[in-house]
């Protein structure tokens, strides 16, 4: 079975700043995309990065300049680098992947959602 672990969530002041890491376990075969989302209350699950298997990446408008996605294929790991952090940003964010299992076939899998909070 695979699993998305995420760590790094929190509380930060505005133009601080927080570090996301996911990690996937499981029988994994390989890794394709893998990225994040986010969800503030009353809105709906955006992506926020992405980046592929060649490490092209890609962001939300309102994130660039501000946040780097990166990935270790060595860790099967995905990490996102939020500076200047805005009280907007502030949402439920999701680590998403989309990979293939030795028994599970290639779908998305989901981590559980780390709170990022961003407030003087």
């Amino acid at each position: 079975q695979v699993h998305l672990v995420e760590s790094g969530g929190g509380l930060v002041q505005p133009g601080g700043s927080l570090r996301l890491s996911c990690a996937a376990s499981g029988s994994i075969f390989s890794i394709n995309d893998m990225g994040w989302y986010r969800q503030a209350p009353g809105k709906q699950r955006e992506l926020v990065a992405a980046i592929n298997i060649g490490g092209n990446t890609n962001y939300a408008d309102s994130v660039k300049g501000r946040f780097t996605i990166s990935r270790d294929n060595a860790k099967n790991t995905v990490y996102l680098q939020m500076n200047s952090l805005k009280p907007e940003d502030t949402a439920v964010y999701y680590c998403h992947a989309y990979l293939s299992s030795w028994y599970e076939g290639t779908n998305d899998y989901w981590g559980q959602g780390t709170q990022v909070t961003v407030s003087s």
